[in-house]
């Protein structure tokens, strides 16, 4: 009888304790929200104090460094007259010509003759390679040369192992199967038969006279440029060679080679004259129009 009569008292009654409630909870909810983004913004005022601070200490050891600092080349290096023979058109034309048919005839090659090679043109191609453009002028290149049938024989040896590894576990068919047409696998005869082997070495860095670091900037373009001229004089000595990079081998050459930490095997090159019944593949070379772009 008394809740039939006063009934709308307890509705109103509640919709206002409902009503105070959820804007106390709503209240409170915001207050602590405030409450962490001034902590955020005090903790990112702090940080970005600390960061100013830190920028300025960097300015001053950057300062304090750079004040400190000696070019790898002479400061006072002395720059003189460019030395330029320039040639008539026709004849450079020409010259160019001649040049791209000798370098056409370039093949891969796998089968080597055992015929010594004389010394002195092994030196002048690696001369020639020596003379590739580099990085500030850093020459971050070592060319380890490989007579020695012991040490063609271990090296051959490091490289079979690794090779059968990485034919049967680590290439995956996709790669060997490309491989297949080329008719090569993890069986390396070329490494004894050839009277050479020239081992690329890509210095990432080398030592001043005072005993620092002296960077040698881009050294894997430098060295794969110096290995084009070094296959270019290769050729142009009638000579015939092989790039191959000697997959997970570096360590172990590096060792047997006896070179520092500092230099990282890039490529190895055999090197001589090819067998008499030297195969290559019949392939192709894209043509001027496929791989030229002009503006």
């Amino acid at each position: 009888m008394l809740f039939e009569e006063y009934w709308p008292y307890f509705v109103v009654g509640l919709f206002l304790y409902v009503t105070v409630r959820v804007s106390y909870v709503f209240y409170k909810g915001l207050q602590k929200r405030n409450m962490g983004l001034d902590k955020k913004n005090e903790d990112f005022g702090k940080l970005n104090r600390t960061n100013q601070v830190n920028d300025v200490d960097m300015d001053k050891d950057s300062s304090s460094e750079e004040d400190g600092i000696i070019p790898a080349l002479p400061s006072d290096l002395k720059h003189i007259p460019f030395n330029f023979e320039k040639i008539p058109e026709e004849i450079a034309i020409a010259k160019s010509e001649e040049f791209f048919e000798m370098m056409n005839k370039r093949r891969t090659v796998r089968q080597f003759s055992k015929q010594p090679v004389p010394l002195e043109i092994i030196h002048n191609i690696i001369k020639t390679a020596g003379t590739a453009p580099s990085g500030a002028h850093t020459e971050p290149w070592t060319y380890v040369l490989v007579s020695s049938p012991q040490t063609k024989q271990t090296i051959r040896e490091i490289i079979e192992e690794e090779e059968e590894i990485n034919y049967t576990r680590r290439m995956g068919k996709v790669w060997t199967t490309d491989l297949k047409p080329l008719r090569t696998n993890w069986v390396k005869e070329y490494l004894t038969d050839a009277p050479y082997l020239i081992l690329v070495f890509r210095q990432t860095y080398s030592l001043r006279d005072n005993g620092n670091k002296k960077l040698h900037y881009y050294n894997e373009q430098s060295v794969s440029i110096a290995t084009g001229f070094l296959l270019a004089a290769i050729q142009y000595a009638g000579l015939v060679s092989l790039t191959s990079t000697p997959l997970n081998c570096g360590p172990a050459l590096r060792t047997l080679l006896e070179r520092p930490t500092n230099e990282k095997l890039a490529l190895l090159l055999p090197v001589g004259y090819p067998a008499d019944d030297c195969l290559v593949p019949d392939l192709y070379r894209k043509s001027l129009k496929e791989i030229l772009v002009e503006f």
